[in-house]
């Protein structure tokens, strides 16, 4: 085994022992996928959530061990024109029949209730609790109301509710999951075939990439029962899988193919990759791990599970194509160039002259790198500037996708039973000997209420009290729906008046005002609360892994800037798109919510933080290579940013390619991750790898490597002649 680096050792004995290597890969993509099916999935709860005074409102109602009463409606409306009253009321009564056979399961049917204008009969279905971590079939109270549909094909019967929401909602999510991954295999293949121009090379990077896919999504199973995993899990390994795992060996193989272009034998072609591309592979895997640990910090279920599947899927994608991959290219040999696509290798095949579509590019930034730097900047800048006035949100039901039949079926039950406002909860616990007072002042609370145009008049309904009477749960209702300024003004003045100068006497009590406005503020203040901290361990953990990597104080500090300018950017993006007015709904299909969903800034964050340093650790290792070959500054930020502008931009289309279709997927979280990612990687790939990082690198000349004394590397030999004249032309 040769001597050097550990990733040519590596390299190196892959490439000899191909086979082993494929099958000890192949074992171990089996016994993750293999894992994550036995053990299954541990889904996160409210309960795993700790969040602010909602989530204390939340722990004090659970302590009162109320009854849960969960609920179906079952509404009956007409296909066309009026509804028929006597057909319905026969459909009603064969809903009840019907329901009231699902023994242990359905508790009682109500009555019918007819709708104010006569359009519509809703039955109520009340279920039995089940014990905690047991949940109800919901298919069989689909399929009693699928029956009474036949009977009755005149009508529209319809089931709306919590349960038939949220099994429509997972069907959607499993479904989006799988228009994701069939769309993006083939969309990925037909990149990387324009990018290689031979369907061996463009299929390797693609597997790899899919296996580190199923292995992170097996473990990330596993790892569920440590940490619950939420429902976006499996699409973010997705998304991240394809994107970090088609980069890092497209990086690998695009420069292996490059140096055995050259002469080079396929076995020292890899050592030179491992070298080289392997060594960049490794400081990207971890300052994109560095990235998505930062989500730990947020202190939060949502992140923290996001931030496991993140992790899992780029270690294991990082690993692949330090073993695997070696090993893959070992065994092919020059077969990896076959079969040829005629017309794309000739395009994409390894040429001896230089290029010259990016030295063009490039001139600019070279030759005029202060007013390049400054236009770009601002221009950046510019983009960035509609993030300012961000609004967070959490979807609620109303925001879902129409595309499902029981969000049709929610929009005519709100239409013909309609309702404004919301409620916000306010929970108390007192000792039980402490009845009288907590009633007197929740009394208190009532007539303090009565007058506010920010509530309801009818403000507060009957006080639920727990069997041991020290829980008590009052609903203060609001006439403005839960996005409003109105709504969260209400919340306000609760929280800071009201409540405390009534339930806040009480000696001995506990409170907490929660309710899903509150749910919603609360999500928002968290996040912006843990958004600084996150940024400053990224920002940190960055610069002090940079710094050692290029032993440069500069470059880590232009690395750190470059990422926020495209991050900004992406932000003012998001907010054009989704938050300021409707003009983007048709165009990529979602209702808008004036906002942004809550969780998605800090994870923005954290993914394009580390997904940009993929580009910026492999253009920039280039730039290094060619400085230390003995190239001017000048010079080698031409070399390093022509020699790796076509494997950075085969990446980024990748990429970009992908997001993309998360932002055709049908739940508008899933929308705005997808268009923000996308339009990030498209600015970092062009706009900053393109034109700001050569002027400003350009414009700070021999100072890019300044480094304190015990960082610095020897000298390295001088570059020849003829290489140094072959760049020279390109400034």
């Amino acid at each position: 085994m040769s001597k050097g680096p550990w990733t040519v050792r590596v390299a190196r004995y892959s490439a000899t022992n191909p086979w082993r290597v494929i099958g000890l890969w192949l074992v171990f993509v089996a016994l993750c996928f293999t894992v994550g099916q036995v053990v299954g999935v541990n889904e996160a709860t409210n309960d795993d959530q700790n969040i602010g005074e909602v989530s204390r409102a939340s722990q004090i109602a659970e302590d009162g061990k109320f009854p849960k009463e969960p609920s179906e409606n079952i509404l009956i409306t007409a296909q066309s024109g009026s509804l028929d009253k006597a057909q319905a009321d026969k459909a009603a009564e064969a809903v009840k029949a019907r329901m009231t056979g699902l023994t242990g399961m359905v508790t009682t049917v109500d009555d019918p209730v007819p709708s104010p204008d006569g359009k519509a009969v809703v039955v109520k279905v009340n279920l039995k609790e089940l014990p905690k971590g047991e949940k109800h079939d919901v298919d069989k109270l689909l399929d009693a109301t699928a029956a009474v549909q036949k009977e009755y094909p005149g009508l529209r019967i319809e089931e709306v509710g919590g349960l038939s929401i949220g099994k429509a909602l997972n069907d959607t999510l499993g479904k989006d999951f799988q228009k994701a991954e069939l769309f993006s295999i083939p969309v990925t293949l037909a990149i990387l075939l324009i990018a290689f121009g031979a369907l061996i090379a463009a299929g390797v990077p693609l597997l790899l990439a899919l296996s580190a896919v199923a292995s992170a999504i097996g473990l990330s199973a596993a790892a569920s029962h440590l940490v619950p995993a939420v429902d976006a899990v499996s699409s973010v390994v997705l998304l991240v899988g394809m994107a970090v795992g088609v980069d890092y060996s497209l990086f690998y193989l695009r420069r292996e193919r490059e140096e055995r272009a050259k002469g080079m034998s396929h076995i020292d072609a890899i050592e030179l990759a491992a070298k080289t591309s392997g060594h960049a592979v490794v400081v990207s895997g971890f300052a994109v791990i560095v990235s998505m640990a930062g989500m730990f910090l947020a202190n939060d279920t949502v992140f923290s599970s996001m931030a496991v599947g993140s992790i899992l899927v780029v270690a294991i994608a990082m690993v692949g194509s330090l073993t695997v991959l070696p090993a893959v290219l070992g065994k092919l040999g020059r077969w990896v160039d076959r079969p040829r696509v005629p017309f794309l290798w000739r395009l994409t095949a390894p040429k001896s002259t230089p290029p010259k579509f990016w030295p063009f590019v490039l001139r600019p930034a070279l030759r005029y790198p202060v007013v390049t730097f400054l236009i770009s900047g601002l221009a950046l800048a510019a983009l960035a500037v509609p993030a300012l006035n961000m609004k967070l949100r959490l979807p609620g039901e109303a925001d879902l996708p129409r595309t499902t039949s029981v969000m049709q079926a929610y929009d005519r039950m709100t239409a013909a039973f309609p309702s404004t406002g919301t409620a916000h909860m306010v929970a108390i616990k007192a000792p039980a000997a402490a009845k009288d007072q907590v009633a007197k002042a929740v009394e208190n609370l009532t007539n303090r209420t009565k007058g506010d145009a920010l509530f309801a008049q009818d403000g507060l309904s009957k006080p639920r009290v727990s069997a041991d009477g020290t829980v008590t749960l009052v609903y203060v209702a609001t006439p403005y729906s839960s996005g409003s300024t109105q709504a969260h003004d209400s919340l306000d003045k609760l929280r800071k008046t009201l409540v405390p100068e009534t339930i806040g006497t009480l000696s001995g009590a506990q409170y907490a005002v929660g309710g899903e406005v509150a749910g919603d503020v609360d999500y928002a203040a968290h996040v912006k609360e843990k958004l600084p901290l996150v940024i400053g361990f990224v920002l940190l953990l960055t610069f002090v892994m940079m710094t050692f990597v290029f032993r440069s104080v500069v470059v880590a500090l232009t690395a750190i800037l470059l990422n926020m300018l495209s991050v900004g950017a992406a932000y003012g993006l998001l907010v054009a798109v989704f938050q300021n007015g409707t003009w983007a709904e048709s165009l990529l299909d979602f209702r808008s919510t004036h906002s942004v969903v809550s969780w998605l800034p800090l994870f923005l964050f954290v993914i394009l933080f580390g997904l940009s340093m993929d580009y910026h650790v492999f253009v920039v290792s280039r730039i290094r290579e060619a400085r230390d070959r003995g190239l001017s500054n000048r010079q080698a930020v031409a070399e390093g940013i022509t020699s790796s502008a076509g494997v950075v931009t085969s990446a980024a289309v990748v990429m970009v390619a992908v997001f993309g279709i998360f932002a055709t997927l049908s739940t508008i979280d899933m929308k705005q991750l997808g268009v923000g990612l996308a339009a990030a990687i498209l600015i970092d790939a062009t706009l900053i790898r393109g034109v700001v990082l050569p002027s400003l690198m350009t414009l700070l000349g021999e100072a890019n490597w300044w480094a304190p004394k015990f960082l610095r590397r020897k000298p390295a030999p001088a570059e020849p002649k003829h290489r140094e004249r072959e760049y020279a032309q390109v400034g």
